[in-house]
């Protein structure tokens, strides 16, 4: 990761190590049920999570696999998440890069990854990762908000989430995911994408904490052409944004054998 990217999601994760524990939208427990029935993790496994942020997943993973291993980039995030699970005996943490995973080639049954790509700086390094570490036939599940593949609605959605989280790089479409996996030799074994409904304050709250920056982002909603508003179904109630909707894939892909 370029260092200066590295540091900001650093900041931004190390301020709001907390909330994203609480987070309503990580903590969904129907989507970590999902992650479950598409995985079909077994007590011989070994699983990776990266960027474990509150470690909703990994938790998850924890009641199924023999041992699983929780990374992220920010020591402050992974410190809280340990202290917050502590009752879990087969979670180990490591500070770590997604782009550079400090693991052996072919180490892990399960790799997951949730809600975080879009703050990597080089998507193509971090799935070149995955599909190192994972062994043949394993699974990587990832689960992000994705951009839409009109080109003026992935500038718009990009250009929202910046304002309101500098750590955010960029969401990817769903065809360059897809494109990413075949040139990785990840097979798409189950994939869906679907509208997630954000309240307004909430969202941006978590990472702002400046009204000025707030208001400027419930301006950019308010003034958006017609077609943004449709596709992200921006919704107003007296002069102020109450919700909105992003697009999400899940997606399950598995590595060829070698």
């Amino acid at each position: 990761m370029s260092d200066e990217v590295k540091r900001h999601v650093q900041e931004v994760f190390s301020k709001n190590k907390q909330a994203y524990i609480d987070s309503k939208t990580h903590n969904k427990q129907s989507d970590l049920d999902k992650m479950i029935e598409w995985l079909k993790p077994a007590p011989s496994h070994k699983a990776l999570d990266v960027a474990t942020g509150g470690g909703h997943v990994a938790k998850a993973l924890s009641s199924y696999c023999a041992t699983v291993f929780a990374t992220d980039l920010t020591k402050d995030m992974l410190q809280n998440t340990a202290r917050h699970l502590n009752s879990q005996q087969n979670i180990e943490y490591v500070v770590a890069d997604a782009e550079q995973l400090p693991f052996l080639d072919e180490s892990f049954n399960l790799v997951t990854c949730r809600i975080a790509p879009h703050h990597f700086p080089a998507p193509h390094d971090f799935i070149k990762e995955v599909a190192r570490v994972l062994k043949g036939q394993g699974r990587f599940l990832m689960i992000d908000n994705v951009a839409p593949e009109d080109d003026e609605l992935d500038e718009f959605y990009n250009r929202f989430e910046k304002m309101r989280d500098y750590s955010h790089v960029r969401a990817l479409k769903v065809s360059e995911w897809e494109k990413l996996f075949c040139t990785h030799q990840l097979s798409v074994k189950k994939h869906l994408t679907r509208k997630k409904a954000m309240p307004f304050s909430d969202w941006v709250c978590r990472t702002l904490d400046n009204e000025a920056d707030q208001k400027a982002v419930e301006e950019l909603f308010k003034q958006a052409p017609d077609e943004a508003k449709s596709h992200f179904c921006i919704q107003e109630e007296n002069n102020r944004v109450q919700s909105f909707a992003i697009d999400e894939y899940m997606v399950v892909v598995e590595k060829h054998s070698s």
